[in-house]
């Protein structure tokens, strides 16, 4: 699939409005729709904002300016008719998703490929009852989605894999590292560890064990000191399976495995806490020390950026490949 197509979006939000700007960034006339007109202004203006931040560090070769006009914002999807790729970034509800779905199908090219951006809702519900199910396909972004090199591709029951192929060649053209989830499940794969993860904190918080800042300050300083190099499995091969394994026998067993939502969550939930988004979180913050986090977190991301693009996943079978060439 060419790098240059015109790519169709549904869904100017902060993470639609991220989306778009990778996609202006990799050279692509971009047509999005919003519910309202209205959103526009402060959309265009947020895209704008969010490529200066990538010229700033070095990821453009166009000028802002110049790629912000390969934008069009319409609130009809019938403009999008055209499109070969269409991708959806609403709010999580499948409900909503599949209205939207519903009505593009009516405008596009049956061979078109419809992507949603959904970090959980399984792609098998979001494409039952489509015209045209095997063009159908989950794109998982990470936030900030002009930033990260994380993208996940997943297949429904009735996806075409060789749509889940295309999107993939055009992942990379956007600068991602794309995986491809070949059966589909709720939560894909970050999602899942994650989510494990979480679960986890939460006992050793919730049980005494040790406090939020406890927690995090322990895996930032040893699973982030890591995992942008190595997943798990290649940490692995790089630090001793036999070890683990001894561990996972004693370990698991002891492991949270519960299936409801931890208290203090769902405390923090019910008050209405959004974190730095209205200063009420784990964490105590003022208007500007949240603001600040958010800034620092935009720096951290460009900063894990380079080093992901210095170190990429396939940097030792590179070096294989290289020195059996030498030796050739």
């Amino acid at each position: 699939m060419d790098g240059k197509i015109k790519i169709g979006t549904v869904g100017l939000g902060l993470m639609g409005s991220s989306i778009v700007t990778c996609l202006l960034a990799a050279g692509h006339q971009v047509i999005s729709v919003v519910k309202s007109i209205d959103e526009a202004g402060p959309a265009r203006e947020r895209v704008l904002g969010y490529l200066n931040e990538m010229q700033q560090e070095g990821l453009l070769s166009a000028s802002p300016a110049e790629l912000a006009d390969n934008l069009t914002i319409t609130d009809s999807l019938k403009d999008l008719s055209a499109m070969p790729v269409v991708i959806e970034s609403v709010y999580e509800d499948a409900h909503a998703k599949k209205q939207i779905y519903a009505e593009l199908e009516k405008y596009i090219q049956p061979d078109a490929i419809i992507g949603s951006n959904t970090s959980a809702i399984p792609v098998s519900i979001l494409q039952a009852g489509l015209n045209h199910p095997g063009r159908f396909l989950g794109i998982h972004w990470a936030e900030p989605a002009h930033i990260t090199r994380f993208m996940e591709i997943i297949c429904g029951d009735k996806t075409d894999p060789a749509n889940a192929e295309r999107i993939k060649i055009l992942a990379e053209h956007w600068g991602k590292e794309p995986s491809v989830l070949r059966k589909d499940i709720r939560g894909f794969i970050t999602n899942r560890i994650m989510y494990a993860m979480i679960r986890e904190a939460f006992h050793l918080v919730d049980k005494g064990y040790a406090t939020y800042e406890d927690v995090d300050r322990s895996l930032r300083n040893d699973l982030g000191a890591w995992i942008t190099f190595a997943g798990p499995f290649r940490f692995m091969d790089l630090t001793g399976i036999q070890a683990y394994a001894t561990v996972m026998e004693e370990l698991f067993p002891e492991l949270d495995n519960s299936a409801e939502m931890p208290v203090s969550m769902r405390k923090l939930a019910d008050a209405g806490a959004q974190g730095v988004r209205n200063a009420h979180g784990f964490y105590p913050y003022s208007k500007a020390s949240a603001e600040e986090w958010e800034r620092c977190f935009t720096r951290f991301s460009f900063d894990i950026r380079k080093l992901a693009e210095k170190y990429p996943g396939n940097i030792g079978d590179r070096i294989n490949n290289a020195d059996n060439s030498a030796e050739e």
